[in-house]
Parts: structure tokens; sequence; C-alpha cells
């Protein structure tokens, strides 16, 4: 691939071919930057699976650096009003079943409770498509909707490997602190470290790249070496 001046220009301040420690790789990463806009940090992390396994979980990064998610609530209408108070930007049933049948889709992530999955599940198409389809494995079916909501006002963030067994996902903005990025770096590379599939006892994890979305990607020594 070919790239620009800039690109070339901004890549030859450092050995890109060598692996830095996370801290260094962020620091990197920012002097690096490109664009005149905020550029976003993203994280690249290859692991050892095999076709039929894969990884998919939530986190919550210790700093924050997207606006606040509005979550609509599917719910029977006793509990929409919970479901407001706790933060919810929309909740009910039937009415926003239909309004996302519909094509709306004014809100960032969506929670059900389980017993409104039956009803739910029919909206496959439309949310399956923007992932947005409420799913046990990432907390978004749940009958505690108090909980699940203060946890995504919070930034929870879903992660998951693609099909070549890598996980994209973007960890922070150019504009933050370098220790900021780092400290959420190292949280992700905790997290997904515990997620090894049974069998996978070494080198699960089996690289890690950073980059900003317009610049250079830096390779982060898992050890921590510079």
């Amino acid at each position: 691939m070919k790239h620009g001046k800039k690109y070339r220009a901004s890549a030859a301040k450092y050995d890109l071919t060598k692996k830095y420690s996370v801290e260094n790789a962020c620091n990197m990463v920012k002097d690096m930057k490109l664009a005149n806009f905020d550029e976003t940090v993203e994280a690249h992390i290859a692991l050892k699976l095999d076709k039929s396994t894969s990884v998919r979980d939530t986190l919550v990064f210790p700093n924050q650096f997207r606006g606040e998610k509005k979550v609509l609530v599917f719910c029977q209408p006793g509990r929409v009003q919970e479901a407001l108070d706790a933060g919810a930007a929309y909740a009910g049933s039937d009415e926003y079943i239909e309004k996302v049948k519909g094509g709306w889709l004014d809100f960032d992530v969506a929670v059900a409770t389980p017993d409104m999955m039956k009803d739910v599940g029919r909206l496959g198409m439309v949310l399956g498509r923007k992932g947005l389809m409420p799913n046990p494995k990432t907390g978004t079916v749940t009958a505690d909707i108090v909980s699940a909501i203060g946890e995504l006002k919070k930034g929870r963030t879903e992660y998951r490997a693609d099909k070549g067994g890598v996980i994209h996902i973007a960890v922070g903005k150019s504009s933050m602190d370098a220790a900021k990025v780092a400290e959420n770096v190292n949280t992700l590379i905790a997290e997904v470290g515990k997620k090894a599939p049974n069998g996978v006892t070494s080198n699960f994890i089996q690289s890690v790249s950073l980059s900003s979305t317009m610049g250079p990607g830096v390779w982060v020594d898992m050890k921590e070496g510079e």
C-alpha cells in the first residue's frame, strides 16, 4: 500500500520494526498523528484461536473518551419508569418494537429484559445488521436493567474477535493524556488475557499493535521491553 508524504515523514520518526512498552507506544501514536481532527487511538490484538472458537465480552475502560450513550430498554410497561429513572433515554415495549421495525434507530445501545426477547428477536434483521441486538453474552439481556444501564452509561464497551482472530477496538483519543490511553490499553490486555479457551496455556495473545485513525502502527512488547 502506497502512503503519502505526511505518513512517511511521521513513520520515519521511529523504528517501527521494533516493539515498545505500552506507555511508549501510546506516546509514539500521539506524536505520529496526521489529521487535524481528534483521531481515535485503536488497539489491534491478534489471538491464538481455532476456527471453532471466538472471543466476545465487554469491559469498562478506566478513562472514558466517548460521549454518553443513548440507551433504549425493551421492557414491560411496569418497568418503564424504573428504566428511565436509571438513565435510559427510551423505554417501552410494543411501541418501540414498531418504531425500530419502521427504521428508527436513534439510540446507541439496546437492552432487553428476558421476557421481551421473544418479541425483540423479530428485530434481528434490523438490529443485527447494526450490531444493536441485545445479547446475554454482553449483558444487554438482563432482568437487572438498573445495573446494565449504569455500566453502559459509564462506558461499557463490547469487544469481539473477527474471523481472523483479531480484536479491533478504540481505546482512546489522540487528545488524551498518553498515560490515560496506556491505562486503557493495559486494562484491555488484562481482560482479553483472561479469555483464553481451554487448552490454550501460553501465547494466547499473539501480538498487540496501536495506531491512530490515520497514523502508522506501533507494535507493543508484551514483556514491556523497549
